[in-house]
């Protein structure tokens, strides 16, 4: 397969991943609603924990295809998360832009650390205010994050072409 068909089906691929992304935002959207009417309480903790951590994954499924595609390795070693999100933050010279700003890095930050604490927190539940905290946060910072990944598609669509 020749190069613009590699980057095609790539873009593809992260298209796609950007759709998912945009689903997520829009049920955390609901949430928004639900929350500023009846407020939050056990379950609304639980099932925006699970979203905000859906989110996370969802990124961290797009830093996984932009890495192996432009880079053709992910990092593996005990710290991986943070070094997949830290690479985001890197232009790889001749290679890709980077596909995250500071700005963006430090919303997806707060939320990778969120999603560690949701992954444990079946010894000590979450925390009602600081869900509620991170939802807003998230939602602020949507446009931000999401104008940084299409940045980086219209650059990859440039190289394609």
């Amino acid at each position: 397969m020749d190069v613009e068909k590699k980057i095609a089906a790539f873009i593809g691929e992260f298209d796609l991943q950007m759709d998912q992304i945009e689903d997520i935002y829009a049920l955390l959207e609901k949430k928004m609603v639900v929350l500023g009417k009846q407020g939050i309480g056990p379950e609304m903790v639980e099932s925006t924990g699970y979203w905000l951590h859906n989110l996370y994954c969802a990124f961290e499924d797009l830093f996984k295809l932009v890495t192996g595609f432009w880079e053709n390795n992910v990092p593996t070693d005990g710290e991986f998360h943070i070094h997949l999100l830290k690479r985001m933050l890197v232009r790889v010279e001749g290679i890709r832009p980077a596909l995250l700003s500071e700005e963006s890095y430090r919303c997806l930050n707060e939320v990778r650390g969120f999603r560690h604490a949701f992954r444990h927190a079946y010894s000590y539940g979450l925390d009602e205010e600081r869900v509620a905290f991170l939802l807003r946060r998230v939602l602020g910072k949507r446009d931000v994050v999401m104008t940084d990944l299409k940045r980086f598609r219209e650059v990859i669509s440039v190289i394609k072409s």
